[in-house]
């Protein structure tokens, strides 16, 4: 859960400081004397929209690092240490992609999670919760699970959805934000300061719902990952493993690393949108259902 939402935040963040950046230096050659140039604004809006996701994605390895204070295992200190960096180095191997950093977080809450720009430059970090209270074959279920996630290529998919998601939302902001400079404050030369503020609120509540469409697809490839957890690790350990965090109970990761973790909270209803990862009892459910 901790990946996505962390990109998520740095990825509003982003955009925000760029359109404020704009703004400030006068760099908006959408807007003309006559109102918006709408094919100037696509354009505009595809490449912040683009290069704020691109950001994020650059940096989500560091932000990871900072925002959860991991620590990277450089030299194996411990035999525990020794066997979390075997276990990822043979599982990455498999996999066919480059070794990942390996770190431990400190927190008795049970996650985990994986990040980075590319598959061959990668981090998967583990809470040290989960290396006390899981059986070694139910942690390498989860070892196997994010790294699945890196082999799947999920930041860079999600990086991609992401980039055409701002571009919308960066496009109609503006749009509403020039329509209700001009039909509503009636200023009919230039933008006013109306267009400037409803633009960023328009920015931001749109950029909320569009983030229902990046909560499905985190969902969706939940699955998948948790497949490829059970190729590695084997599918009766990972069904150990999601049983183990569904009677544990774990505590979701903080809201801006939500979407990196093993796992999720539960929620139903219109908080079913905005979940990052399925119910652990559907993600056994489907583990079990493959022959």
């Amino acid at each position: 859960m901790t990946r996505i939402a962390l990109f998520l935040a740095t990825n509003v963040a982003i955009l925000l400081v760029l359109s404020i950046a704009m703004r400030v230096f006068g760099i908006e050659p959408y807007l003309t004397a006559n109102g918006l140039n709408l094919t100037s604004l696509l354009f505009m809006a595809a490449v912040m929209g683009f290069g704020g996701s691109f950001i994020s994605l650059a940096i989500s390895k560091w932000m990871a690092k900072k925002s959860m204070g991991v620590r990277v295992i450089d030299s194996p200190s411990s035999s525990t240490e020794v066997w979390l960096v075997d276990t990822i180095k043979k599982y990455a191997a498999d996999a066919g992609i480059g070794m990942p950093e390996v770190g431990i977080f400190d927190t008795p809450q049970v996650n985990a999670f994986a990040t980075g720009m590319t598959k061959n430059s990668s981090l998967v970090a583990v809470s040290s919760g989960l290396l006390q209270q899981m059986t070694r074959e139910e942690a390498e279920a989860v070892l196997g699970h994010e790294i699945a996630h890196i082999a799947n290529g999920d930041m860079v998919t999600l990086t991609l959805i992401q980039g055409v998601v701002n571009t919308f939302v960066i496009f109609f902001s503006r749009i509403i934000g020039h329509t209700i400079d001009r039909v509503v404050f009636k200023n009919e030369r230039g933008q006013g300061m109306a267009f400037f503020i409803t633009t960023i609120i328009a920015q931001m509540v749109l950029g909320f719902l569009a983030s229902i469409i990046v909560m499905w697809f985190s969902r969706k490839r939940e699955f998948r990952a948790d497949m490829g957890g059970a190729s590695l690790a084997g599918r009766n350990n990972m069904i150990a493993a999601l049983e183990r965090l569904n009677s544990l109970h774990p505590a979701p990761l903080p809201e801006k690393m939500a979407a990196f973790g093993i796992s999720g909270s539960g929620a139903s209803g219109i908080k079913r949108l905005f979940m990052t990862h399925p119910p652990l009892e559907e993600r056994i459910a489907a583990l079990r259902a493959v022959q």
